[in-house]
């Protein structure tokens, strides 16, 4: 599903699988994606986080408090919080 914001150029998705769910750029405000979520009877598993620099505009710290996601970024990025770090090659399972 993509996820638009009326306010900023932006585009967000969420993929569910077999009631695993992956969130990839997600808006600040989370409660559209656990609504979704129980929605689908699905679990938040991943929350990925292409743009580093704009972790501020981004929900994925709330997101991880409410539904337990796991944050992925790439391997550049530097977040002085715990959060896996994707590189190529590494394979993340959804389902």
């Amino acid at each position: 599903m993509n996820i638009y914001s009326g306010f900023v150029v932006y585009t967000a998705y969420y993929v569910e699988i077999n009631d695993e769910v992956a969130d990839f750029d997600i808006l600040r405000e989370v409660q559209l994606y656990v609504d979704r979520a129980v929605k689908d009877v699905a679990r938040t598993k991943y929350v990925f986080e292409t743009h580093f620099h704009a972790d501020f505009v981004s929900g994925h710290l709330d997101l991880k408090n409410e539904a337990g996601a796991e944050i992925v970024f790439g391997p550049l990025a530097k977040p002085i919080y715990e959060a896996t770090m994707a590189h190529h090659g590494k394979v993340l399972f959804i389902a």
